[in-house]
């Protein structure tokens, strides 16, 4: 298995399950795929983090405002492997409850992924909310 099979295949797996367990309410699976060193980062489509203390937070924000999941796919548009640094870009179509109310939406998601003692880790995610320009 080449190192870019192996990739593809943790994003699909684990991360995927990760990402569909937040959306659950469960920041548990999410946080045990992002790094514990520094640097780590998101910019996101509703808040921001920076270091492990508002990663922490965030996540765990987050959890506590989705539940009922119906829908989660991921569209991966790009995505490379150099050595133990990675990237993806992908788009993420979600219908799941915000605060309690049903919501769909797809996000635009690029995420920068550094291999540590053997393992994929997140390191940085920016997501921004795919707006429909015919909406107006």
């Amino acid at each position: 298995m080449t190192d870019r099979d192996e990739f593809l295949s943790w994003f699909r797996g684990p991360l995927f399950d990760a990402e569909l367990a937040l959306h659950n309410g469960d920041a548990g699976p999410r946080r045990a795929l992002w790094s514990r060193k520094e640097p780590v980062s998101v910019f996101g489509a509703w808040k921001d983090a920076t270091g492990q203390e508002e990663i922490d937070a965030l996540f765990a924000d987050l959890a506590a405002s989705f539940s009922d999941c119906t829908s989660a796919t991921m569209d991966l548009v790009a995505f490379d492997v150099i050595g133990d640094m990675a990237y993806t870009a992908a788009l993420e179509h979600t219908s799941v409850s915000v605060y309690g109310k049903p919501r769909t939406y797809t996000l635009r998601a690029t995420q920068v992924y550094r291999r540590e003692d053997g393992r994929w880790m997140v390191a940085h995610r920016h997501g921004d909310t795919v707006v429909d320009e015919s909406e107006g």
